[in-house]
């Protein structure tokens, strides 16, 4: 909203300091400050408001040191983070950017998701929360809402600099300098880390003779939605102790908003020589909020926390973190970047599979963790949770730094 104000007041009566507005770097960094200071502020009146409504979580005895001791603790705090996330990218952000307008619906979808999951649980007073068949509805809705944006949207392109025989080819073949070289093109692309020419069109999936609009709908539309479920599911699985999933979420933010500011400038897209992506630049703005809002969250959400962030943040965070990779283009580097969330839904599968098999072949249940999720299994081995957290951190900034030098290394 400011965004259009000031652009409007710089166009039409040229108000001294308007231009700013323009600068992709100056919004992003006025929507960081201002989403830590809404988390901050309205996170500290929430805590206050939910303790006096006794909106607290029910913790169920698993025998982890220090446990029991935070039953009570106030949830559904992610609504810090949804506020936090949503009024700087509504005030700084342009709102006709079809990357933007994806983002909000994305986030308010899975956030409205998690809230009816927390509100069963804590105002219903059903331990069950959602159906799970529910929750899997609604991340699959998400998932054809974002494709459906993507897919048939006008504004969502690829730029390539062309060849002499007017075909795509690569940005270095031409100077970047020359935007009369420079050709926007509608395609299902993505991104291969560590292969050059690292481009992936999801048509390659289809025989030839199956190609056509609807097709290749179908099989964008089922890779975006296996992407938001298994990320978004990944995120609640690691909201398991104090700021693991905030701040392994801010990480994973702080990546994401490079990329979108590099595939959005098609001078360091040339320099790096990765896919141009018009107005993903946009995209800044809106991380540069999430990422303010997971670290403002950390303050009342680090050892010993104050709130717990419930479903209402974890399936936020997570869809949130699929879906601006997908914009990107980077959804083939979510492995790798969201490393932790991967490990942690991986403990559990393993876990689960291992006792089932385990069950049936001997008459009695194995595992392979002490406990599932990972984070647990090191709680039972006798750290303290937050070396726990500190040292996944650590792990998520490394692979945090291998992600981003994936634009080199090919």
């Amino acid at each position: 909203m400011l965004y259009h104000l000031f652009t409007y007041l710089d166009n039409r009566f040229d108000l001294a300091g308007a231009g700013l507005f323009s600068f992709i770097s100056f919004r992003a960094a006025c929507s960081i400050i201002l989403s830590l200071v809404i988390s901050l502020i309205f996170g500290k009146t929430l805590i206050r408001w939910l303790r006096q409504k006794q909106v607290g979580e029910t913790i169920r005895d698993l025998g982890l040191e220090g446990q029991m001791q935070k039953s009570g603790t106030p949830t559904m705090g992610g609504l810090i983070i949804l506020a936090a996330i949503l009024t700087p990218t509504l005030l700084f952000a342009d709102l006709t950017n079809i990357y933007i307008q994806t983002m909000l619906i994305a986030t308010v979808w899975l956030g409205a998701v998690g809230f009816m999951d927390d509100y069963i649980k804590v105002f219903k007073k059903d331990k069950r929360g959602l159906a799970g068949t529910s929750k899997i509805i609604g991340q699959i809705g998400v998932g054809v809402i974002v494709s459906s944006m993507l897919y048939f949207s006008g504004d969502v392109t690829v730029k390539r600099q062309i060849n002499d025989s007017g075909q795509p080819s690569l940005l270095e073949l031409h100077s970047v300098e020359d935007p009369a070289m420079w050709k926007e093109y509608k395609a299902l692309s993505t991104t291969i880390p560590f292969i050059k020419d690292n481009e992936f069109n999801y048509a390659w999936l289809l025989p030839k003779n199956w190609e056509n609009e609807f097709t290749l709908y179908v099989v964008f539309a089922l890779v975006v939605i296996v992407i938001v479920t298994a990320v978004s599911n990944g995120a609640n699985i690691t909201d398991g102790i104090d700021g693991l999933a905030t701040g392994t979420s801010a990480i994973i933010g702080a990546t994401l908003a490079v990329f979108a500011y590099v595939s959005g400038n098609y001078i360091f897209a040339d320099y790096l020589d990765i896919m141009y992506i018009p107005r993903s630049g946009e995209l800044t703005v809106f991380i540069a909020a999430f990422v303010g809002a997971c670290v403002g969250f950390l303050w009342y959400n680090s050892y010993p926390a104050q709130v717990f962030m419930g479903d209402t943040g974890s399936l936020a965070l997570g869809g949130i973190i699929a879906t601006f990779a997908i914009a990107v283009r980077k959804e083939l580097l979510i492995p790798l970047l969201c490393g932790i969330f991967l490990i942690e839904n991986l403990s559990v599968m393993l876990q689960v599979s291992y006792f089932k098999y385990t069950r049936r072949k001997y008459g009695e249940g194995r595992r392979i963790f002490r406990m599932s999720p990972l984070h647990h299994h090191y709680q039972k081995l006798g750290y303290h949770e937050s070396k726990i957290v500190s040292r996944f951190w650590i792990i998520g900034i490394m692979l945090a730094v291998i992600t981003i030098i994936t634009l080199k290394i090919r």
